[in-house]
């Protein structure tokens, strides 16, 4: 191909700027790697970090479900409307208003759960699901079921509901003990009903207690974001276990605020197995009340601070009785762990199946014992309040057996004997002079050591008589009366 001297100028002088171009960007390019200081090894290192974590929210998220309930509601004519209470409009309308029955709403919330087994047992919270009338799970691949509940445990506000599908993606279940603070987890959820939402972060503490959310408290604290909605939804580690079930945050706001808490897995998994084989939860017991080792408490007993917890009380005809176990011997070890905070022995126990022997080390006048022990099981875990059908000034007052859990829950002394008020209608004779709470000792001088005793005394009292009765409040024991009619 023939080329002429002016067309081989202007290729040339092509090449030429194309050239410069080139080498312009080069710089532009290599000045702009330098400037930004991040080097090839640490971009693929976070790739493979973010590609890790991909496919653990690709494996665990076809387990996390979408659970909406539907219940029923009463509410009156106040509820409805303030006005109704207003004596400026009662006066022009009547209080024929006041008079009309309870209305009924319908209600829904939502919340989320894991499948933990592919013929579809789910996990979720207890708050989730409480006096729902209907349970609609959604799966990822929006296929919808109702959910049957299976069981509910409201001392751990778990439940477990049950949906009629097979060959389901689950979520296997790790071991919690083994979380690490500082370990990488991944919250994912379902907040606002924003399906399949994951959320990363690390564990920021493990056994928190005291919290208020539950009976039983061992949460794992975590800075993964967790909102409203979340509750139910799976907390997996690096190896996409699940190692937690999302529960509450801590927020001022009602929003994330960087501190959220989720039941470990071992609690869950002991729940889980007795919901699913007993249709309830049966826990271990071996009634002591415990206390923690304070400065002061150690000197006087000659121990190392924190070093174990301090038997305050020892129950009449408990196992640990029989094991000769006393007030003031400190536990420091409890079937081959050490213990140092009563919350910690309390889960313990809890998750041991009665009838099962472990082993107690204590400290007794300064030498250190080895005890065997027989777990009983809790008594009174399933009681329910009861009302008895009274008609006179103490109508409307639900009362409860004084069990161990009560004991210890009220700090009540071992001497004391009674009934617990658990509840006071409104309206009742007795809402002024009676609270939650309080232990009722005697009726009119008589002594009350359980709800048979209080039923059978109460129910011959005349509606027109006043009550004379010695109650035990905050420490102390008073006397009330309450006015009959």
């Amino acid at each position: 191909m023939f080329i002429s001297k002016a067309n081989l100028s202007k290729v040339l002088i092509t090449a030429l700027v194309f050239s410069l171009c080139s080498v312009h960007l080069n710089l532009h390019m290599d000045a702009y790697a330098s400037s930004s200081n991040i080097s090839s090894s640490s971009v693929n290192l976070l790739e493979k970090t973010g590609n890790a974590m991909a496919e653990i929210a690709e494996a665990v998220s076809p387990s996390v479900v979408n659970i909406s309930t539907e219940k029923t509601e009463k509410i009156t004519r106040e509820q409805l409307s303030p006005f109704f209470n207003d004596p400026f409009f009662r006066q022009f309308f009547g209080d024929q208003f006041r008079q009309q029955s309870p209305r009924e709403r319908k209600s829904a919330s939502l919340g989320s759960g894991v499948i933990v087994s592919s013929d579809g047992y789910i996990i979720t919270n207890n708050h989730v699901i409480k006096n729902a009338d209907k349970i609609k799970v959604r799966l990822s691949d929006k296929r919808e079921f109702i959910g049957k509940l299976v069981g509910a445990d409201p001392k751990t506000d778990l439940s477990v509901i049950k949906i009629e599908a097979e060959d389901l993606s689950s979520t296997e279940i790790g071991n919690s003990d083994e979380l690490k603070v500082g370990e990488l987890v991944l919250a994912i959820g379902n907040p606002y009903g924003l399906n399949k939402t994951i959320t990363m972060g690390i564990v920021s503490a493990v056994g928190r207690a005291n919290v208020g959310i539950a009976d039983y408290e061992d949460f794992i604290q975590t800075d993964a974001a967790i909102n409203p909605g979340n509750s139910g939804g799976a907390l997996v580690n690096v190896r996409g276990e699940l190692v937690g079930i999302n529960t509450a945050i801590f927020s001022t706001s009602g929003g994330y605020q960087g501190i959220g808490f989720a039941i470990p897995s071992n609690m869950v998994k002991v729940v889980m197995d007795s919901l699913i084989t007993e249709g309830k939860v049966t826990r271990g017991w071996f009634g002591v009340s415990v206390q923690s080792i304070t400065p002061d408490l150690a000197k006087q007993f000659k121990l190392d601070e924190n070093q174990g917890i301090l038997i305050s009380n020892v129950i009449e005809n408990s196992p640990a009785e029989r094991a000769g176990l006393m007030r003031g011997d400190v536990i420091i070890e409890f079937n081959g762990k050490k213990v140092d905070e009563p919350f910690t022995l309390r889960n313990t126990v809890a998750g041991i199946k009665p009838g099962e022997e472990v082993s107690i080390k204590i400290i007794r006048d300064e030498e250190i014992r080895t005890i065997n022990i027989v777990i009983g099981e809790l008594p009174g875990d399933i009681q329910k309040i009861q009302t008895p059908a009274i008609e006179n000034a103490l109508k409307g007052v639900s009362v409860l057996d004084l069990t161990p859990e009560i004991y210890t829950k009220l700090n009540l002394p071992e001497k004391i004997r009674g009934v617990v008020v658990a509840n006071i209608e409104p309206g009742s004779p007795a809402e002024t002079s009676l609270a939650p709470g309080d232990v009722i000792l005697e009726v009119n001088r008589k002594g009350i050591t359980s709800v048979e005793d209080y039923e059978a005394r109460v129910s011959k009292i005349k509606p027109d008589r006043d009550i004379l009765l010695l109650l035990f409040r905050m420490g102390s024991t008073i006397f009330a009366t309450i006015s009959g009619e």
